[in-house]
């Protein structure tokens, strides 16, 4: 099963995440759509690995780059919430 998050703006630039469940594990998060430049070039790949270790949205900001990490959990969460509808 593959949910859509909300897009979540700052003024950074838009994240959305895709989430993809194995059963209900997350498998794999796919962005569509990130900022461009800066530390969310960086941020994001760890944004994404920490999210599916812990299996969750409730994962640690990434330092220098809180806003993007706060809509990216904001986004994945929505994703997350929308697979419990869809079930």
């Amino acid at each position: 099963m593959t949910t859509q998050g909300s897009a979540e703006s700052s003024r950074y630039g838009t994240v959305q995440v895709q989430v993809t469940f194995t059963g209900s594990r997350i498998a794999v998060i796919t962005l569509l759509q990130a900022p461009d430049g800066g530390r969310s070039l960086t941020a994001l790949p760890k944004l994404q690995e920490e999210a599916i270790k812990a299996q969750s949205a409730d994962i640690d900001t990434v330092t220098g780059a809180t806003e993007t990490s706060e809509s990216y959990k904001t986004s994945l969460q929505a994703a997350i919430d929308a697979r419990g509808k869809q079930r």
